[in-house]
């Protein structure tokens, strides 16, 4: 399973950094972010909520573009191990410039010049504003997205809690996305239930869906998901380690393919689930008994859909073909 080639389309670039990188970059920095971390090094939470309180203490310390670069390296780093060759990771104005133009293309430069010097992977980013912190703070979020669209930010999306507020309340943000040239997808149907992604498509007009796997419960919803072909970036470990669902066996990837939804594989935030790649491949194949006609169908399904130019979407042809 670790040489398979794989594709993520959903992949948090903080979410990705490996604890150790944040307690060294806290340490550099003078921050204490014990309380943040396990006895045994790994991040501590208690639910999803209290998984984003976390999630964004180990932001706090990602203040500069050379902390960005640094991490994009690490991440970078880490996924070549598990045989990724293209990763779309959601990257936040909020985070990287407060949602300042200028200062978010330093973060921006910083982040792809690093991305381009780790060999064996391709990176592109889905600029993300982050949901629980309202519409408002959203549309400099978008400004910052179609001001630098273009061959390394190919997408715009919104993550955080999807309980607070509706998709509908993000449409002008996605408007201007969209008339940037940028591609679509939405957090949804991983806590809101299938009618947050029904929201998702009516309201944002968006091509994948970050989770979706809660359209199981909408028979209407899963054909209409089948029938149009909008793919969903589904995460099984994630889901079942923060209780979406309570085993892999009640996951619905499986059902969800077998009625013709087109479905990824991604780790989410993958220290935080003590996932990678190759774990999502081996539970799935162990869970499912996926084969490898099974992961070549994802991993095609994952080509067709990304966000990137046909020039990159044909070279990582050829390096699939050739495994």
């Amino acid at each position: 399973m670790k040489d398979l080639k794989k594709i993520e389309l959903h992949l948090h670039l903080e979410g990705a950094a490996p604890p150790a990188f944040i307690r060294g970059l806290a340490k550099e920095k003078h921050v204490d972010l014990s309380g943040i971390f396990n006895a045994d090094g790994s991040y501590a939470f208690r639910d999803f909520n209290h998984f984003l309180s976390v999630y964004e203490a180990a932001t706090s310390v990602l203040t500069s573009p050379d902390d960005y670069a640094r991490l994009v390296r690490a991440v970078l780093e880490e996924s070549v191990q598990h045989g990724v060759i293209y990763a779309e990771t959601f990257i936040s104005p909020d985070f990287c410039g407060g949602g300042d133009v200028e200062a978010w293309r330093e973060y921006l430069h910083a982040m792809q010049e690093a991305a381009e010097a780790v060999p064996g992977i391709t990176l592109r980013g889905i600029v993300t504003p982050i949901r629980h912190f309202g519409p408002e703070r959203a549309k400099p979020i978008a400004r910052c997205a179609a001001e630098t669209a273009g061959d390394w930010i190919v997408g715009f999306g919104i993550a955080g809690d999807e309980m607070v507020g509706k998709p509908r309340d993000f449409a002008w943000s996605f408007d201007m996305a969209r008339e940037a040239g940028l591609h679509l997808t939405a957090h949804a149907g991983e806590w809101g239930g299938a009618q947050s992604v029904w929201d998702a498509l009516n309201d944002l007009k968006v091509e994948r869906i970050g989770h979706g796997v809660q359209a199981i419960d909408d028979p209407k919803l899963v054909e209409h998901l089948a029938e149009t072909g909008v793919v969903l970036e589904c995460c099984p470990v994630s889901n079942v380690v923060l209780g979406v669902y309570p085993t892999w066996k009640s996951h619905p990837i499986d059902k969800l393919m077998a009625r013709g939804v087109k479905v990824t594989v991604s780790t989410d935030d993958p220290p935080f689930f003590h996932t990678t790649m190759t774990r999502e491949y081996e539970m799935l194949a162990e869970t499912f008994g996926w084969d490898e006609d099974a992961f070549t169908e994802i991993t095609n399904t994952a080509l067709a859909a990304a966000f990137c130019d046909d020039a990159t979407r044909e070279t990582l042809k050829t390096q699939l073909e050739a495994q």
